[in-house]
């Protein structure tokens, strides 16, 4: 197809085409692995069975590879959401509490950073307003990859912080909230309408770093929508017409996740993720002090490695949100 006449004539059409064709590759080597995996098996279980030691050995390390593989496979089937291949717009927002709520949303904006590091992920950020002392009061940004969404959507809701805080000087234990909203990218194709008096569009000078027009002109963008109330800024872009684009395209993602939120049986998941930023809301709680624990609250899924959650090691997080998210439905 990529050699067609005017095919790399339209990018857009030629990104999603190359993403389909990715995510198509990635199934059949897959299959291809494990079959060649267990072929590989049966192939020294015969071996292993006349006595060769060194077969036996060689069996039990494919096996292990397989099971490995294997896992890796069931998860891909666990995301099978219409959505859950897309990439994923992730937004972060302080809860109260001051410099210490600020802190802890900016260590979850590196946590989901590192993240998406470490998947090879490209992260684009859309905007992020600085807290007064320390940290960050929001953040958003675009996570482009495979299966971005499907699997950054256990992340949202309300994350509590359980800490010595490094801003009191009396060395007293802290607890802070932070929360996280995913929503898919939202594709060309799927139409999403916003009509304009539903929405205003209000410009502003962009603060914080920036190249020599980024702050001298009125270039940052903040589109309410009066239906939902969802407020979006973008202030990355160094035009007011690119940030106008990319709000507008972080807006309708939202829209398209709130429609999803409707269609979604779990009703009982959509009401705690609209809860306030506060004690009872949390979906995962982070005990730095005076024990180190990181626990999910939904699936009980724990690990005691909180340095290494916290640097992004949240795979087995997002892999209990699936299987947990299945079984919901199962039992429904």
């Amino acid at each position: 197809m990529e050699a067609m006449p005017g095919f790399w004539d339209d990018n857009q059409n030629a990104a999603k085409v190359q993403k389909e064709k990715n995510l198509l590759e990635d199934v059949v080597n897959t299959y291809t692995k494990l079959k060649d995996l267990y072929d590989e098996f049966e192939i020294l279980i015969e071996y292993a069975a006349e006595g060769d030691e060194d077969s036996t050995t060689g069996a039990i390390e494919i096996a292990d590879e397989f099971v490995d593989e294997f896992n890796k496979a069931e998860l891909k089937v666990l995301l099978s959401d219409d959505a859950d291949s897309n990439n994923a717009i992730v937004s972060i927002n302080a809860g109260a509490g001051g410099t210490e709520s600020c802190d802890w949303a900016s260590m979850l904006f590196r946590m989901v950073n590192r993240w998406a590091e470490h998947k090879n992920f490209k992260v684009q950020v859309l905007d992020v307003q600085d807290g007064d002392s320390a940290g960050i009061k929001s953040a958003t940004m675009l996570i482009e990859g495979n299966y971005a969404y499907g699997n950054l959507k256990s992340e949202t809701g309300v994350h509590r912080l359980v800490r010595i805080s490094p801003f009191d000087s009396a060395n007293r234990r802290h607890t802070s909230f932070a929360s996280i909203f995913v929503s898919p990218e939202v594709d060309d194709d799927i139409e999403i309408e916003v009509a304009d008096k539903d929405i205003r569009i209000d410009v502003y000078r962009s603060g914080g770093a920036g190249g020599q027009s980024v702050n001298t002109t009125d270039s940052a963008v903040r589109i309410t929508h009066f239906p939902t109330g969802l407020v979006v800024t973008c202030q990355n872009e160094r035009s007011q017409l690119q940030n106008k684009i990319q709000a507008m395209k972080v807006l309708k993602s939202r829209l398209y996740e709130l429609e999803l939120e409707k269609q979604r049986a779990a009703a009982a998941e959509e009401e705690a993720n609209k809860k306030e930023i506060g004690w009872g809301a949390q979906i995962r709680s982070y005990v730095l002090h005076p024990y180190k624990m990181v626990k999910d609250h939904r699936t009980n899924f724990e690990s005691s490695q909180a340095e290494k959650v916290l640097d992004g090691d949240i795979d087995g997080f997002m892999d209990a949100y699936l299987r947990w998210s299945v079984d919901g439905m199962k039992e429904e």
